[in-house]
């Protein structure tokens, strides 16, 4: 036979597979109504095994199996997202335990950041809030979550992600161990001074305290000064300690305004190496509501370590169309090669297709959680 004649065998046998998988996807569709009628759960994961099996043993040869169950293990993730999309329309996908609201309830805020004086997240804080909003600062995340879950601040102001150093680890983590949860963010530029007390100067400076990442920001400035680099929890601590101390051979990495709260003296401007270094702050409060204006959703899930658990997850924002904007993991405590995925997409909690997303996504992973939706 030739290419020609192979080709539309092929075809004829394609039209055959597409009338068949209509023909099955009308019988989920049954299945379904069934389900639904009889407050069934969609995922059988014993029925599917069971079938996998058994579709897996009519293949002849390893790879046609192997083949078969990976074909099969599609077709029933589309029966199973074509069930989830039922329920949604007939409004059996569950309300989701978040109030829309048209802007955030309190107009007068109590707001905790974490810091000092001067920290980019008070900045931040005073960008969102404003100038003249109700604030305190605590010394670690931890305490500015903790703050807020009893109930001393409204909303706390966190940093989340820096253009160039990457996530805030610790806060992914303390976003899952507390029940608070993301109503907004916001966007700070970040331009680093090298900073002294009055009378200082760069050529005379021996020691350079700052954050972790603020010092990885800055490296190319460091790496020809042979300074000792001294890490500090927050910028603004690295300003105050050089403020207080007084030591013209001490000077600290942070922002302008933090030299002025301290009377600090700017040594050299824009000592990171990047012009358009951001980082991104997350409004974080204790109650679970959402602007009916918002359009981010952020999520998190745990998947064992098993070849394609991540793919099937991520297919529910792909068959409903939705924008996946980021993605993180972070190994889950005392349970080796198992991670816990973070992530951003497009939408509201009140839309259709995001509910029929999260639907699928919390019968199938473990322990999901709303995030926010800002």
């Amino acid at each position: 036979m030739d290419l020609e004649k192979l080709r539309q065998e092929i075809d004829r046998i394609d039209r055959q597979i597409v009338a068949l998988y209509e023909e099955r996807m009308e019988i989920c569709r049954q299945v379904a109504e069934y389900k639904i009628g009889a407050g069934k759960k969609v995922l059988d994961r014993a029925r599917e095994e069971e079938k996998l099996r058994t579709v897996k043993s009519l293949a002849h040869g390893a790879f046609n199996r192997q083949g078969i169950e990976e074909l099969f293990e599609q077709i029933m993730s589309m029966s199973r997202k074509l069930q989830y999309q039922l329920l949604t329309e007939k409004g059996s996908s569950g309300r989701l335990p978040f109030i829309a609201v048209d802007e955030l309830p309190d107009p007068a805020p109590r707001v905790v950041f974490q810091g000092a004086e001067g920290a980019y997240s008070q900045a931040a804080m005073q960008a969102y809030f404003g100038e003249s909003v109700n604030s305190f600062h605590v010394d670690s995340f931890r305490d500015a979550m903790g703050a807020i879950e009893e109930g001393s601040a409204d909303f706390a102001v966190l940093p989340i992600e820096n253009s160039t150093a990457g996530i805030v680890s610790e806060i992914y983590d303390l976003l899952v161990e507390f029940e608070n949860y993301i109503v907004g963010e916001q966007i700070i530029k970040i331009e680093h001074c090298l900073l002294g007390v009055p009378g200082a100067s760069e050529a005379g400076i021996r020691t350079v305290y700052s954050h972790p990442q603020s010092l990885m920001q800055s490296a190319r400035y460091l790496s020809g000064r042979d300074w000792q680099q001294i890490s500090m929890p927050n910028n603004a601590f690295a300003a105050r300690k050089v403020a207080q101390d007084g030591d013209r051979t001490q000077a600290a990495i942070a922002s302008e305004h933090a030299g002025k709260i301290y009377g600090l003296a700017v040594l050299q401007k824009g000592v990171n190496q990047s012009e358009s270094n951001s980082t991104r702050f997350i409004i974080v409060t204790n109650q679970k509501i959402f602007k009916r204006s918002a359009n981010k959703v952020s999520i998190c899930f745990e998947l064992p370590h098993q070849s394609g658990s991540l793919y099937r997850m991520l297919s529910h924002f792909i068959y409903n169309n939705l924008n996946m904007s980021r993605i993180e993991s972070r190994p889950i405590e005392d349970r080796n090669w198992e991670y816990r995925f973070f992530i951003d997409f497009e939408g509201n909690l009140a839309d259709g297709a995001v509910k029929n997303a999260l639907r699928g996504l919390r019968e199938e992973a473990r322990n999901m959680k709303i995030l926010g939706n800002y």
